[in-house]
């Protein structure tokens, strides 16, 4: 059975749109690197090198803008045309990083768009497939648990 889609009130997603761009993107690629950069093969690193990626959270207005550069997904002000822009609704990225969902059945249903370089599109989504990744969890975000693990980890030093 798959989630009902969420949409983020406008308002909600109008104030988010006045955040600036690039220390989202910053944090982004922080989180991408911890749970992405190691696992890339040689060949799709190189295959990334040098191309600009966005990612477009459509609902929350939010852009993200990056780069494979250094063995590792940099932030970058990217004011031009990204090589492949990857569009969703914050909740449609929660169901993809949570594997609830597949890309596949949300860009058939029109809810996942993929724009730009195509051979670069296939590339991300299949290394991302074939990549074992721990399922996101929201839970472990609450300020609750994240205090707990912070003061366990306090405790262990």
């Amino acid at each position: 059975m798959h989630a009902t889609p969420y949409t983020l009130p406008k308002p909600v997603g109008n104030l988010l749109a006045l955040l600036p761009a690039y220390p989202g993107s910053f944090f982004f690629v922080t989180g991408l690197n911890l749970a992405l950069a190691k696992n890339l093969a040689s060949d799709v690193r190189e295959m990334l090198l040098g191309k600009k990626l966005r990612l477009c959270v459509t609902d929350a207005q939010l852009v993200f803008d990056f780069e494979w550069r250094n063995d590792r997904f940099t932030a970058c002000q990217n004011k031009g045309e990204a090589d492949l822009t990857i569009s969703a609704s914050a909740h449609d990225f929660v169901l993809l990083a949570r594997r609830q969902e597949d890309p596949d059945t949300l860009f058939f249903s029109r809810r996942l768009a993929m724009e730009g370089d195509t051979e670069l599109g296939l590339l991300v989504k299949n290394t991302i497939d074939a990549i074992e990744l721990p399922v996101f969890n929201l839970e472990q975000l609450k300020p609750a648990n994240v205090l707990a693990r912070m003061k366990a980890k306090l405790a262990s030093h």
